[in-house]
C-alpha cells in the first residue's frame, strides 16, 4: 500500500524534495533524543572501528579516525593491553548540513599476547587511519629454568 504524499501550503512536496525532508526528519529526531537523553556524542566514549592482525614479527592496530589530529591521540600500552584514547574536537564555524562522522571522546582496547617488546612500539596517523605497530619479543621469556628451593 503506498502512503499518501503529504500536501504542505505553498509548499511543492514533489519526489525531488523528500530526500530533504527525510533529512529534516532525521535531525528533528536527533534533536529529540539528545533533549530526552542528553547529548548522544559527549555522554561516553566511544570506539572506533579497527583491525588487529598478527605479521611474523608484529602485533598491528589499524584504528579509524579520520578527523583526528596526532595530539588529540593517546596511545598507552599498559603491560599486554593497548590503550588508544582521545578526543576528536569539533571544527568551529560549520554549518552542518549531515554528520555521520564520531566526535568527542574515543577509547579502544586491546589485549595482546605476552611476547611483546613495550620499547619497540610505533604509531603513526595517516589520511585519518591510525597505525600501532607492536613488535613481537626477540627474547624468549616464557622459556626460563626454575630454580627448586627448599
Amino acid at each position: 500500500m503506498a502512503l499518501p504524499i503529504a500536501h504542505r501550503r505553498g509548499q511543492n512536496t514533489n519526489l525531488a524534495g523528500a530526500p530533504r525532508e527525510f533529512e529534516d526528519i532525521y535531525d528533528q529526531m536527533g534533536q529529540l533524543i539528545n533533549a530526552a537523553f542528553g547529548d548522544i556524542d559527549t555522554a561516553a566514549p566511544w570506539s572506533p572501528p579497527a583491525d588487529v592482525f598478527e605479521t611474523d614479527d608484529a602485533y598491528v592496530v589499524e584504528a579509524e579516525l579520520p578527523g583526528a589530529a596526532r595530539d588529540e591521540v593517546d596511545i598507552r600500552l599498559n603491560e599486554h593491553e593497548l590503550v588508544i584514547s582521545g578526543e576528536i574536537v569539533e571544527k568551529e564555524g560549520r554549518l552542518w548540513r549531515r554528520r555521520e562522522r564520531r566526535r568527542g571522546r574515543f577509547e579502544y582496547r586491546v589485549l595482546l599476547p605476552s611476547d611483546i617488546d613495550p620499547e619497540g612500539v610505533r604509531a603513526q596517523l595517516n589520511e585519518g587511519v591510525l597505525t600501532v605497530t607492536v613488535p613481537k619479543s626477540t627474547t624468549s621469556e616464557q622459556n626460563r629454568r626454575v630454580e627448586i628451593t627448599g
